[in-house]
């Protein structure tokens, strides 16, 4: 059916007919007036199309076609499939309580849509089912409630109503406000029941676990926790990390009521091996969801036996003590230089006579300590230290700084190590600050809970360690610590107009760790111990600094990946380090990268050298996926190749025990002219479906108008009328 229709008033229509016939009497007074002629005639009669045509146009013109359905009446009812729907807080009465998949079934079982039937047809259909079962291949799981809506919307047909039955919890895709503006256009109301409770059920969750790549025996690994309460009290209680191969670990933890906490605990493995952690949360008794109380996780403890180079000028009893801590650590092989001033070095097993003088010499070198030496004649070169400096920054080794009472390490601040220090020294005390009385080191917030500063393995045991320590005498003359860095622990006694001094500080510096011991009085703490904690605490400064630099080695190549643990969607930093069949590092080579995706796809990334010398490759690549990625990096040119695999997590997005969101599911009702409820409004909902009327046909319209050759035509019909008069010679 067609017709016309015009958008506008009575007023206005009588208007513009009388602006016509006006326009007619004067044109028929012209024609009159010029003494008729048929060119006169035909130019007024041109003149008067024109301003009907004009006044038309003022009346809004448009040609309706109505599309009359043919086909009947069409409800569409959506199911959400998602994992979130698994949440069991749908109360049955008597003390029952199902899942909201559970719910949905029983009530797909009764066929609740059977009278909407009676008046059309009616199509159930699941929405994020397939999501799900394509975890792997897509890399994520969610709910696209748009996705699900547009694909209603696109279809077409004799639409009449859409009723989704979901838990609201759209966590992937668009906002639906995007698919209901659609339907809103076709005048296809959309109702909603959310399903689920809109409270959080009471309950503990081990949200996120995260553990690094590997460990080494003997070092003290963290591994960071996150719990979420929905508990209405306080819940004091422990997490238990529990190993089939020797001790777990626990941590005693307090969680607020319907609060967060993020922490860690440490795990010291005695052995190597492929090793599968579980951690725990115990159930509290009023909690109603018992499966997320706990996360299981694999990490690899291997052997590598671990490079240092210590450097110092006296043989004191820090320097003596520190050496046979390292010597006895059968995963630390160890080489010291002992600078002599005036006299040669110090000689005797696993002594060298002088500093590692080229970049191949000094590259196996994971970590190295700075005792009480510096930059001058029988000690320290500048070269020595630009080579050091170009292993920290560049190839990840650490650096430590012990100074001494000689004061040899303020020369260092004018050197190139000057950057890489994480204090400033107070110039004016070059001997450092002696006490008459014991002081103690004083653990910082930060330092309370660092893998460095973890004596026991519960933060309460630590503290008292710590606390009964033997204390030390002198200490460096420190002002401040650095931006960047972080203090462990601070002197007991001495003050300045900056705060406590800082005696324990770590800062990163380029891929690698530097720390700065400012007391020489650590080998104390074997008293009444012996070697219990002051071997444990150089073993973990030697194992936390060196970590980054084995995350995957192999005959002359070593690659490094930052974060260790990545998520999906980040971007992940790629270092190789490459050297030749003679050890030399290689400073130009087509390195490239090969990345297996879990799904299958694979990606080449090349990597470009970094300047400097030191054979260090870097690329990245974005973790799109999670799932286990694998990695093989090769110099094409010299033969050098490494395999290693890399573990992406994959963030849950469909949790359970989460509340439904019913705010979502009233926006959409609201934007669509629809209506939104819970459970207990199904009923109600489809009879309002039920008595919807007939949907109006559907109207495709001309608007004369605004149509661009409307105007064009009125423009082409003026010229001819303007041309006329000019040959008639009326103007």
């Amino acid at each position: 059916m067609t017709r016309w229709s015009f958008a506008s008033s009575p007023l206005l229509i009588a208007l513009a007919s009388a602006l016509w016939l006006a326009a007619a009497v004067l044109s028929f007074l012209q024609w009159r007036r010029r003494g008729g002629g048929k060119l006169t005639f035909a130019l007024e009669f041109l003149r008067l199309i024109v301003i009907a045509a004009i006044c038309v146009a003022l009346l809004k013109p448009e040609i309706v076609h109505e599309i009359r359905q043919t086909d009947p009446p069409h409800v569409a009812v959506l199911f959400d499939a998602s994992r979130s729907m698994t949440t069991r807080d749908i109360p049955l009465g008597e003390g029952k309580v199902a899942t909201r998949t559970e719910w949905l079934e029983q009530k797909r079982a009764a066929k609740f849509w059977s009278p909407l039937e009676a008046k059309g047809r009616v199509t159930v259909e699941d929405f994020s089912k397939a999501a799900a079962e394509n975890e792997t291949a897509r890399g994520e799981e969610g709910t696209d409630l748009d996705a699900a809506l547009d694909q209603v919307a696109q279809r077409g047909g004799n639409l009449k109503a859409v009723l989704v039955l979901t838990d609201g919890d759209w966590n992937i895709g668009k906002s639906p406000a995007s698919a209901a503006t659609k339907l809103r256009a076709r005048n296809v109301p959309t109702y909603t029941v959310a399903v689920g409770s809109d409270r959080p059920l009471p309950d503990l969750e081990l949200q996120h676990v995260t553990t690094p790549a590997y460990g080494l025996p003997g070092e003290q690994i963290s591994i960071p926790f996150k719990i979420q309460s929905r508990l209405p009290r306080d819940v004091t209680t422990t997490v238990k990390l529990e190993s089939p191969h020797g001790p777990g670990a626990t941590k005693a933890v307090t969680i607020p009521a319907f609060s967060q906490i993020q922490d860690s605990l440490s795990w010291a493995p005695n052995e190597p091996g492929d090793y599968t952690l579980t951690m725990k949360l115990p159930v509290e008794k009023d909690e109603a969801l018992a499966d997320n109380n706990e996360q299981t996780f694999r990490i690899a403890i291997r052997n590598e036996t671990l490079n240092v180079l210590v450097v110092d000028s006296a043989p004191r009893w820090e320097y003596r003590y520190l050496r046979n801590a390292l010597q006895r650590d059968p995963g630390v092989s160890v080489q010291t230089l002992l600078l002599h001033p005036g006299i040669k070095p110090g000689e005797g097993r696993d002594y060298i006579q002088t500093f590692p003088a080229t970049k191949e010499a000094i590259s196996k070198f994971d970590v190295v300590f700075i005792g009480d030496v510096g930059v001058g004649e029988g000690e320290l070169k500048t070269e020595d230290l630009e080579l050091i400096k170009g292993l920290v920054e560049q190839q990840g080794s650490g650096l430590v700084f012990l100074p001494g009472a000689r004061g040899r390490e303020l020369s260092l601040a004018g050197s190139p190590l000057g950057d890489l220090l994480p204090v400033e020294f107070d110039e004016a005390k070059a001997q450092g600050d002696g006490l008459p009385n014991e002081s103690h080191l004083l653990l910082t917030s930060e330092g309370k809970g660092h893998l460095l500063t973890m004596l026991a393995a519960d933060e309460t045991t630590n503290a008292g360690i710590w606390k009964n320590l033997p204390g030390f005498y002198w200490s460096a003359a420190v002002k401040k610590n650095r931006p960047g860095s972080e203090v462990l622990a601070v002197h007991s006694s001495l003050r300045n107009a900056f705060g406590r001094v800082p005696v324990l500080v770590t800062r990163p510096h380029g891929n690698g760790k530097v720390l700065f011991m400012g007391t020489d009085g650590a080998w104390r703490w074997r008293r009444g111990v012996e070697d219990k904690y002051h071997y444990r605490f150089w073993g973990q400064v030697v194992r936390w600094m060196a970590h980054q630099r084995h995350l995957a080695a192999g005959e002359r190549i070593r690659v490094s990946f930052s974060p260790e643990d990545p998520r999906t969607g980040d971007t992940v930093l790629l270092l190789a380090t490459v050297l030749d069949a003679s050890g030399f590092p290689v400073e130009r080579g087509n390195v490239a990268a090969k990345i297996r995706a879990p799904n299958g796809g694979t990606e080449r990334v090349e990597l470009a050298s970094v300047p400097g010398g030191w054979g260090v490759f870097r690329g990245e690549f974005v973790a799109r996926a999670g799932g286990k990625y694998k990695l093989g990096v090769t110099n094409e040119g010299g033969g050098q190749s490494l395999e290693t695999e890399l573990f992406v997590a994959q963030p849950t997005r469909e949790k359970i025990g989460q509340p439904a969101n019913f705010g979502a599911l009233r926006e959409i009702a609201d934007i669509t002219n629809g209506a939104s409820g819970g459970v207990a409004d199904l009923e109600a909902i489809v009879k309002k479906i039920a008595l919807l009327p007939e949907p109006k046909p559907v109207e495709k319209r001309l608007r004369l108008w605004s149509e661009w050759w409307t105007g064009a035509s009125v423009l082409g019909l003026l010229a001819l009328y303007w041309t006329g008069r000019k040959l008639a010679g009326m103007i």
